[in-house]
Formats: C-alpha cells, sequence, structure tokens
C-alpha cells in the first residue's frame, strides 16, 4: 500500500513525500518534486520489495568497494595462506586506489572490464603487466564479490562474472636435456653454497616446488620410509613425495651433518629462515651456459622426464599435486612413445 501526501514547502515549492508500506517489511519513503515521478517510484519500489531486490540493492548502495576491499584484507586475507597474502592484498589495494571511491551497486561489468583494460597496459618492475597477472587481479575481486553476496549481505550479485576473462598462453615447457642436466650439476657441485647441489637434485627428482623444498624440516623427512611430506602446498592440500635414486642418498648424507639446533633442512646462517638460493642458482646456469631457464622449470622437467619414462597423466599430476589433468596435459606430448605401445598393445588384443 502507498500514500503520496502533498506538501508545500517554505519557499512556497511543491513537493509530494511517498510512503510504501508492505505487510512484512518496514515502510520506506522519498520525497519528489514531480507527481509523476512520485507514482513510478512507488511502482519501482513495490515490485523490487516483491521480488527480493529492493533491500539488497539498498544494501549495495550504503557500502563503497573500499569499505569492502577493507573489509575483505582485515577479515578474509588472513586465512589465506602466507604467500598468497601479499600479492593479493596489493590486488586490492589497487582495485580500491581506482575504483574504491564507488558503491558496490555502482561496480558494473562495463567499468571491470575498462579496469581490466587499463591493467593490462600497465607495467610492472619486471616489464609489461602479463594476461595472466590481469587475471589474477580479476580473481581476487570476483572472490570478494562472492564473499559480500554469500556472507556480508552487501551486493545481490557478483558483476565479475560476467567480465571475460584476458586469454593467457599455454602453459611453458622448458626441460633440460641429458647435456644440459649434467652441465647444471656439476656447476651445482661446484657452487660455494653447500645446499645447492641437494637441492636442485630434490627439484629435479620429485618436482616440489622452491619453498615447498627450502620449507622442508627434519619431521617431514622420513628417510627410512624414504619419503617427504609436504604440510604447506600450493593447493593447501598435504601431499607425499617418494625419495628415490641419487635423492635420497643424498638426503641421507646430509641427515648425518644436519644442525641439531634448527629443524629446517636448508637453514640460512641465523638457523632461523631457509636459505636463499637465488645467487648461487644463477650463478651456475652462467658457468654451465644455460640460457632461459627459470628455477621453477626444474618443477617441468621433472614432469617431462616423468612423461617421457612412461608415467601417466593422471600419475604426473599425484607427484606435482595437481588436484585436475588439465595442468599436466602440457606434457601429454612426451609421452607418444608409451601411448603408442598401450594402443598396439589394446589393439593386439582385441584383433589378434
Amino acid at each position: 500500500m502507498a500514500t503520496v501526501e502533498k506538501r508545500k514547502c517554505a519557499d512556497g515549492s511543491i513537493n509530494f513525500r511517498v510512503r510504501v508500506r508492505l505487510r512484512g517489511f518496514p515502510p520506506q519513503t522519498a520525497s519528489f518534486k514531480r507527481l509523476t515521478d512520485a507514482k513510478k517510484w512507488v511502482q519501482q519500489t513495490e515490485s523490487a520489495i516483491r521480488e527480493g531486490r529492493h533491500f539488497k540493492t539498498v544494501e549495495s548502495r550504503k557500502h563503497t568497494l573500499k569499505e569492502a576491499v577493507d573489509r575483505y584484507i582485515k577479515f578474509v586475507l588472513p586465512s589465506k595462506k602466507p604467500n598468497s597474502q601479499k600479492d593479493q592484498e596489493q590486488q586490492l589495494e589497487w582495485w580500491s586506489n581506482n575504483i574504491g571511491y564507488l558503491s558496490l551497486a555502482d561496480v558494473t561489468p562495463a567499468i571491470i572490464a575498462e579496469q581490466r583494460d587499463k591493467l593490462s597496459k600497465g607495467k610492472t618492475s619486471r616489464g609489461d603487466r602479463t594476461n595472466a597477472t590481469v587475471n589474477r587481479y580479476l580473481a581476487i575481486l570476483s572472490h570478494l564479490f562472492t564473499i559480500s553476496v554469500k556472507e556480508w549481505g552487501w551486493s545481490h550479485e557478483n558483476p565479475v562474472l560476467k567480465v571475460t576473462r584476458l586469454k593467457e598462453p599455454r602453459g611453458r615447457v622448458r626441460f633440460l636435456s641429458d647435456d644440459e642436466r649434467a652441465r647444471l650439476l656439476e656447476a651445482c657441485k661446484a657452487s660455494k653454497s653447500a645446499y645447492l647441489y641437494t637441492v636442485v637434485v630434490l627439484a629435479l627428482s620429485t618436482g616440489a616446488r622452491k619453498m615447498e623444498i627450502l620449507g622442508l624440516k627434519w619431521r617431514d623427512v622420513d628417510i627410512t620410509r624414504a619419503i617427504i611430506t609436504l604440510h604447506e602446498t600450493k593447493n593447501g592440500e598435504r601431499r607425499v613425495i617418494p625419495l628415490a635414486g641419487h635423492a635420497l642418498e643424498l638426503m641421507k648424507q646430509h641427515a648425518k651433518v644436519r644442525q641439531l639446533n634448527c629443524d629446517l633442512v636448508f637453514p640460512a646462517k641465523n638457523f632461523k629462515q631457509p636459505i636463499d638460493l637465488r645467487t648461487p642458482f644463477e650463478s651456475a646456469l652462467k658457468r654451465a651456459q644455460i640460457p632461459n631457464f627459470r628455477w621453477h622449470d626444474q618443477r617441468h622437467c621433472c614432469a617431462s622426464y616423468l612423461a617421457m619414462n612412461g608415467a601417466s597423466l593422471a600419475e604426473i599430476a599425484e607427484i606435482l599435486g595437481h588436484k585436475t589433468l588439465s595442468m599436466v596435459k602440457r606434457y601429454s606430448h612426451l609421452s607418444e612413445a608409451h601411448t603408442s605401445k598401450v594402443v598396439a598393445k589394446m589393439n593386439e588384443k582385441i584383433f589378434g
């Protein structure tokens, strides 16, 4: 039910005060200069209340994107893995600095797409901002709106879901040839760093990420069972990786000379944090004359060697800790010989 009251102001002008009352909902009021505007507002408001849209829209106009970012950083971000918090906070601050003044209701897909294009033309300390990086900015904003809808009640929809992500290049596959691997290992052996050779062998042998190895603690290493348990992984799940061959022998030797007052497997000189092997590794690459190779490429090496030695994509995914096979399909072309053998065996079985 709606009532419209005609009122005369002190300056002699006329306005129309409108009140909308529907059973089960708080009354809504507004004032207009023209009666036609008042009647139009009544129709829109009654319709929105009946359809459950009105109060959601009102709430999204009460809060700015900056308020949402501040709340997310304070209450949601601390629950995430420490190694992702810094990057995501910086990404959220970018959104806050650029369109934080807008109410959540005014953050439309068109505005987000405009900011996406602005991001893609931007620069970082490392050069041009990649499409993958831009998509990470969109991802964190999308999660903010998801929380705003589901938990805070500040928004009624997630506008980022209507924005197209930028196309990312195919996953990089750079692995060492037999000759390159031999040269790199020799250079690591000759390094002044006592840990570099062992760590590189572990990386090539297990496919573990850099900080998964450098952050290892002795309680996570079971020499007897020949396994390493990784508690802090990128996908948040605990993962067990096997130790075998040369990697196992090196870890046995390393365990004999461990620092008893430090639980870190590869500690820095202060024994309080993991060692930083960036400079020794880059120096070893230069001595070995290996171009276009990064630390993370050792993970690709492990996956590639597994594929070339007959491992299935499911097995590679399990060892590397991927939840889906999509992340390891880039190595499928390396297992063609194994695939041919499987197909040949199947044909022999069914056709004789």
